[in-house]
This record gives C-alpha cells, sequence and structure tokens, in this order.
C-alpha cells in the first residue's frame, strides 16, 4: 500500500509546534532491490523529495560479496517457495541481479510518473551497505524498508537497514510498507540537554513534538503499540542501547521511525 500523500504547510516556517534546529535537505535517497519493502520505500520517498522539492536518488547495488560467495564449493541457496537446495550459480547470481536492475528501473518510472520531480537512479557494484553509505552525505535524508527479501519469513529489521541506520551519515527514516504516513506528533525520548535536530523536511510533516519519558525497549513498544500516526525519533546512542535490549524493537512499532546521528 503506498502512503498517503504528503502535503506540507504552505511558506517556508516549520510546522506547528515543530521544534528543534531544522536541518536543510539536500537529497531524499532510497535503496532499491525490487522486495515489496524497498518498493514501499520508494514511495515514501518520492513523496518526500515531492514535498519539498527535493532530489531523489535510488541506489541499486549489484552485491559483489554475494557474487563473490558462489565461488566457495560449499556455497548453496534454499528457495523461498519450494525449500528446495541448489548449489549457487555465479551465472545465476549475475542474471538474477540484471533481472532486478530492470524491476527497479521500471518500478522508479512508474514511482515519479506525472511528477516534476528531480529523480535518477544509481547502479554500482560493492557491498550494499558500504555503497550506501559512500552515497549520502550529512544533509540527506534515506529511506529504507524495514526489510529486504527476507520479509516474507515475518516482521523483522533487514540486516541492510539495521547496519545503516546505525552508521550512514545522515537521517535515515525505517519505512514499513503496513504504515501510511499520518499527520501526528513527532515523538522522541527526553535526551537532555539538546533539541532534536529535524531535517526540515521532516519536521513540516508532523503536528508539534511530544517528549517521552526515560523509558527501556520493553516499555517503550507498549506506549506505541496502539499509535497510528506522526513518528518516533531516535538519536542513534539512544537507538543503539534500545536495539541491545531488543534488536527487532523497531520491526514491531507501528509508526515510521526517524533516526539521526
Amino acid at each position: 500500500m503506498p502512503p498517503d500523500r504528503l502535503e506540507p504547510p504552505p511558506g517556508d516556517a516549520p510546522g506547528a509546534g515543530a521544534s528543534g534546529r531544522d536541518v536543510r535537505v539536500v537529497r531524499v535517497l532510497t535503496l532499491l532491490d525490487a522486495s515489496r519493502h524497498s518498493l514501499a520505500a520508494l514511495g515514501a520517498a518520492v513523496e518526500l523529495a515531492a514535498a519539498r522539492h527535493a532530489e531523489l536518488v535510488a541506489l541499486f547495488v549489484e552485491d559483489q560479496e554475494l557474487v563473490s560467495s558462489a565461488g566457495f564449493p560449499f556455497a548453496r541457496e534454499i528457495g523461498a517457495v519450494s525449500g528446495r537446495v541448489r548449489r549457487l550459480s555465479r551465472e545465476a547470481l549475475l542474471a538474477g541481479q540484471a533481472r532486478q536492475a530492470r524491476r527497479v528501473t521500471e518500478a522508479l518510472e512508474v514511482a515519479v510518473a506525472g511528477r516534476e520531480l528531480r529523480h535518477e537512479l544509481r547502479v554500482s557494484r560493492g557491498g550494499v551497505v558500504s555503497e550506501a553509505q559512500a552515497l549520502a552525505g550529512p544533509g540527506d535524508v534515506l529511506v529504507l524498508g524495514k526489510a529486504g527479501f527476507s520479509g516474507h519469513w515475518g516482521v523483522r529489521l533487514g540486516s541492510t537497514s539495521r547496519a545503516l541506520m546505525l552508521s550512514a551519515p545522515c537521517t535515515v527514516v525505517i519505512w514499513d510498507e503496513r504504515l501510511p504516513l499520518a499527520r501526528g506528533p513527532l515523538r522522541t525520548l527526553r535526551d537532555p540537554p539538546a533539541a532534536p535536530e529535524v531535517p526540515d523536511l521532516l519536521a513540516r510533516l508532523f503536528d508539534g513534538v511530544e517528549v517521552l519519558e526515560e523509558t527501556d525497549a520493553r516499555e517503550l513498544e507498549a506506549r506505541l503499540r496502539r499509535t497510528t500516526s506522526g513518528a518516533l525519533l531516535l538519536h542513534r546512542p539512544r537507538l543503539a542501547r534500545l536495539a541491545e535490549q531488543d534488536p527487532d524493537l523497531l520491526a514491531r512499532l507501528p509508526i515510521p521511525v526517524i533516526v539521526v546521528p
């Protein structure tokens, strides 16, 4: 399900009640791998970029680590539907990546159709995390799906999203295909003395800031379990502490999560 269309308040002033220092957004970035989670993140990224006339950059990475793994004699793959165990083939992996590239190209063209939106698809080779880190800059917003192809096994945070939310040099938005964005408060945990540094593109999407008291992962999940609007903003050090307590906390939260360095 695509996210609701996002419309910023008129003018250049922050949204009502927004607090913290606004950070100018340079680009909206997203990773594409043809999974349903990445396509949902693409839809959200398009809406965010269109709302503030920012440039959209989609990145597709031909994972060379995966291709290289086919050289090991013990390398095998298990069919997601059939459950059959097969020998990993370099040729099959390369053909699969070519099919993915075609699908993500088509998906991007469909997502931006009819919009006057500066956009670009970048294709690179290497490790997914390292390529995304190299592309992102401090003023960017990186929109990620919660899971990749492993998502159909259950609600878990994908390893790529997990790594980038803890290491990307920019703000990261963790999106879920089940979660259309609805206006509401931007929630953040009390982290004195600094106020949340919210990119201006994101600050305009929320109605004020709600500061939650110090809490652990279990209490935070219980507090947000029935939340249907707004988002949760976490500073990266606090996120790291929550992830130590519960690695899959973010996957279960019912609202988008924004991670700031």
